[in-house]
């Protein structure tokens, strides 16, 4: 059965993470080309000892190589700013595009949510790291609830797990994260932050996740949860609950007051995460790699087996 090639443009923490990841775990996928912009950089000379093509003149490089041909997917780990051109000459070229940066020109995606409703789309995005792991459980309380008029995530990365391109990025982090908790999530109103923490020894990724919901029970959001976070795993091994999910009923003698939505009464609900990475590339505590890497690998992966089998 043939493999669809690919081309990774990025050759820092996550292009690279992304590249080991295929080339052990992909069922459809088969790597191309590895490109980048720093011939000194890690990702370049390990691609190379790897026999991936390779290329240090970015995309303009990589459109010059006999390899670009049979390229099916491109997966973008590079930053929002550069997407915007990556985008016009993949899709023209009809490369099946993975975004991995905040850019969000494609529809934002979250496997265990929206995948096969967004699986035709040229050009994919997958949101941010910590989109991938706390938009699952917003949508987990949203599926089983009348409404959730708002919902707030916190991401706390290890700093050494944070590249050159996701500091550059941090304000669209935030923006793109926002939205999408929104858009797939199903939030009325969406809040992200992000924290890239400098502690020695690193720390393990932790994503809090606060949602604010009605129409629903703590049973049921419970359940939903705990269903959700088994879903994750079938491709995010070391995503995982820190502990139970926690509660609080908001009252009419004390509703909480939203800007830009009034007052709220119902159920706060807190879940709180952790995701340990597989360390293909960098160390176990770098969830937040491990969990973008996979989610892109996932969706190209069942983009390139449905086009494989038809």
């Amino acid at each position: 059965m043939s493999k669809a090639k690919v081309a990774i443009l990025g050759s820092g923490n996550i292009g690279t993470d992304l590249m080991i990841k295929i080339m052990r775990q992909s069922r459809h996928l088969e790597m191309g080309v590895m490109v980048g912009v720093d011939p000194a950089s890690d990702g370049l000379a390990r691609a190379a000892r790897l026999k991936v093509a390779t290329t240090h003149d970015g995309i303009d490089g990589l459109v010059k190589m006999p390899e670009w041909a049979d390229i099916q997917v491109v997966f973008d780990a590079t930053s929002a700013y550069a997407h915007k051109r990556h985008h016009e000459i993949c899709v023209a070229a009809g490369k099946k595009l993975i975004d991995l940066t905040p850019a969000a020109i494609g529809p934002h995606t979250v496997p265990v949510v929206n995948l096969e409703r967004n699986l035709d789309e040229a050009n994919v995005n997958m949101v941010t790291c910590g989109g991938q792991a706390t938009i699952p459980m917003v949508y987990a309380v949203r599926r089983v609830s009348e409404a959730v008029p708002y919902a707030e995530i916190v991401a706390s990365v290890s700093s050494k797990s944070a590249g050159p391109g996701t500091r550059a990025n941090i304000d669209e982090f935030t923006e793109t994260t926002a939205r999408a908790i929104e858009t797939v999530g199903g939030a009325a109103k969406g809040k992200a932050i992000i924290i890239l923490n400098p502690a020695e020894p690193p720390m393990i990724m932790r994503d809090t996740v606060y949602v604010l919901a009605q129409g629903t029970d703590q049973a049921k959001v419970e359940a939903s949860v705990e269903a959700m976070v088994k879903d994750v795993q079938t491709y995010v091994p070391g995503y995982r609950l820190k502990q139970k999910v926690q509660f609080e009923h908001i009252g009419g003698n004390a509703p909480l007051k939203i800007p830009g939505y009034g007052t709220f009464t119902g159920l706060k609900v807190s879940i709180f995460l952790e995701v340990e990475g597989a360390a293909h590339y960098l160390p176990a505590y770098a969830g937040n790699l491990d969990i973008m890497t996979s989610a892109a690998m996932a969706t190209a992966d069942r983009w390139a087996g449905r086009k494989t089998n038809g």
